[in-house]
């Protein structure tokens, strides 16, 4: 079945199979950064903002994403630069396979939190892990990005 996406501002039809997932389809768009680890929802890894909101597209179903608004990290290098910077100088980044996922989680709470505070970053984050390098340097840099002081 065709199924029509606007990714990273771009309209495409696209033929899907039933039952086929966001994460496949958009793997085979081409789109190399969306990673998958768990296939489970679990992770984060596989992130993707579906109409600015942060979902898994490694179990959400590509025919539920008809006619919605799909960024991948792609889409808004720029704000994921900005972020990154924050993330090497505070060591939160080693191999970067959960990177692309967990910098559009920190982009989606940036547009829906105002002022969050360290307590609302965790919760905003909780689904996102990394097997790396912790969750300190990350929690330190989203909260020096995020303006937060506690």
């Amino acid at each position: 079945m065709k199924i029509n996406l606007k990714i990273n501002n771009i309209n495409r039809d696209i033929d899907v199979e039933p039952g086929e997932v966001l994460y496949d389809v958009l793997r085979r768009c081409g789109f190399t950064s969306i990673k998958k680890a768990c296939g489970t929802s679990s992770c984060g890894v596989c992130t993707v903002l579906l109409d600015g909101m942060p979902v898994p597209s490694c179990s959400y179903l590509a025919v539920k994403a008809d006619g919605h608004n799909i960024t991948t990290i792609e889409g808004i290098k720029e704000e994921a630069d900005r972020i990154g910077k924050f993330m090497v100088e505070e060591g939160a980044v080693q191999c970067g396979f959960c990177s692309p996922g967990f910098l559009l989680t920190v982009i989606a709470m940036e547009r829906e939190i105002e002022n969050p505070d360290s307590q609302g970053i965790k919760n905003y984050l909780a689904g996102n892990l990394c097997r790396c390098s912790g969750y300190e340097g990350q929690l330190r840099a989203v909260k020096k990005y995020m303006g937060v002081s506690e």
